[in-house]
């Protein structure tokens, strides 16, 4: 089974904590020279130092903010003008503020769809000519479960996340002859910053602690505990190598079985 990726370069987007932290590091192990991106620098550099360069990556990292339009695609072009190659792009964004899609502003919809679908495509369109030029490239969406059974009390989430998956199927169909998949990526319940915020969010409403709802959670899930950013990470890996070339257009939970959908 073909699972390096020494002499391909990944874009990982958020990856200064969570899953996109984990996937950078994974995506290292596998040979990959990575370039991060995030809006901290401090955090950027952190991690950029604990990236594996064991088989003579080259890593590095853009300084972009997603709440900014336009922002991280006019950074990543002009890294794309001095360093052209570009073979894996992991689309990685922190989620909107949980609440009823009722309590729901316009302007949440309008910011997370920015954040979420517009950047993405952004991204895509600007990487795109080196991945068909290399006649390889990964693009990986790193959504949520709630593609397939929406969550409740993440109305905005659910919504948008949604035409991701849609719009990322789309994408499947009319560039994969080019030797490029689109993949997504469903983390469950994962021990994240985003999972604690649920958390905080569930205690508040329902009046328990914050421990009483985690274990109400887990007791959703039959692997019985929540996900770790690892395992979310190395699902993302393998769609990224050279083994996975035909996997194409699909969604796939990383959840413990917690999906009730096929």
């Amino acid at each position: 089974m073909n699972l390096t990726l020494t002499g391909k370069t990944a874009l990982v987007c958020g990856s200064t904590q969570g899953i996109g932290r984990a996937a950078a590091v994974e995506l290292a192990l596998l040979g990959a020279s990575i370039v991060l991106m995030a809006r901290n620098e401090q955090t950027l550099r952190e991690t950029l130092a604990e990236l594996d360069t064991n088989q003579g990556q080259t890593h590095r990292y853009l300084v972009a903010d997603f709440n900014k339009p336009g922002e991280a695609p006019a950074v990543l072009s002009q890294h794309l003008a001095k360093f052209p190659a570009m073979h894996i792009l992991i689309n990685n964004t922190g989620g909107p503020a949980g609440g009823a899609l009722l309590d729901a502003k316009p302007e949440e919809f309008t910011q997370t769809f920015h954040n979420h679908l517009l950047n993405n495509q952004a991204l895509v369109q600007a990487v795109f000519p080196a991945m068909k030029e290399a006649g390889f490239g990964r693009i990986i969406n790193v959504i949520s479960t709630s593609v397939k059974q929406p969550i409740v009390g993440l109305g905005v989430s659910n919504t948008i996340r949604g035409a991701v998956a849609q719009w990322a199927k789309t994408l499947s169909l009319e560039i994969a002859h080019f030797g490029i998949t689109v993949n997504n990526v469903l983390p469950g319940y994962t021990e994240t910053a985003r999972l604690a915020a649920v958390l905080a969010m569930r205690s508040k409403t329902s009046g328990k602690s914050e421990e009483e709802v985690a274990r109400q959670m887990e007791r959703e899930i039959p692997t019985g505990r929540f996900v770790k950013a690892e395992e979310v990470a190395a699902a993302i890996a393998f769609l990224c190598t050279p083994a996975a070339a035909s996997i194409n257009g699909i969604n796939l939970p990383v959840d413990g079985g917690r999906t009730g959908s096929l």
